[in-house]
């Protein structure tokens, strides 16, 4: 049931956004440049790597060959905008009907995090990563690893048709707000580094 709903609300999602996908792939190009999407690979269910398409969020400014700014220095206003309003996060619609994501589930993070995980935390791996999750709708960026990861662990042992529903409806509210988008004094989420996370002011 939950992949059938994923197959239905991504297809009729990608028609119906059709022409704001387009406006913002000409933003992007307009104020960006090029390349229009960011394709990075993440680990799906079972840690299996896959691709994952977003639209450009950051300038491609560095400091030396293959050195990037921070950043706070390559994200601008309209990227954090994109951010804010999770815009960027359209193209993983695609992701969605390709059945390497779903609508809900604990958001994909990087590969290099796979070995950094407890036991306990590597169990968000069970399910599919989602294009929105439990800990997206409550409290985003704005939570520490430990939180966010916990929350990700309850929402594979309580998942049900219900609660997608729910965190699908409250993450409409969420980005509408733009909360949650900043951690602390960061303009994204810092690095996980395994274990006992710090909390931010």
């Amino acid at each position: 049931m939950k992949r059938l709903m994923d197959v239905m609300m991504s297809a009729s999602a990608l028609v119906l956004f059709a022409p704001l996908l387009l406006g913002i792939a000409l933003s992007v190009w307009v104020v960006l440049g090029r390349p229009i999407l960011f394709r990075q690979e993440r680990p799906g269910r079972g840690g299996v790597p896959f691709t994952l398409y977003k639209f450009r969020t950051m300038l491609n400014d560095g400091v030396g060959e293959g050195q990037l700014l921070p950043d706070e220095r390559r994200l601008g206003r309209f990227g954090r905008w994109l951010r804010a309003s999770s815009l960027d996060e359209l193209p993983e619609l695609w992701n969605v009907l390709k059945g390497e994501m779903s609508l809900v589930g604990p958001r994909p993070l990087l590969l290099e995090y796979l070995p950094l995980y407890s036991p306990e935390q590597a169990r968000r791996h069970l399910v599919r990563p989602g294009l929105t999750g439990w800990a997206q709708v409550r409290g985003r960026n704005a939570l520490s690893w430990d939180e966010r990861l916990a929350l990700d662990v309850w929402y594979v042992e309580h998942q049900s048709l219900l609660l997608d529903l729910e965190i699908l409806v409250r993450t409409a509210l969420v980005a509408f707000s733009g909360q949650g988008v900043r951690h602390g004094q960061h303009a994204t989420m810092p690095k996980f580094t395994g274990g006992a996370s710090e909390r931010h002011e």
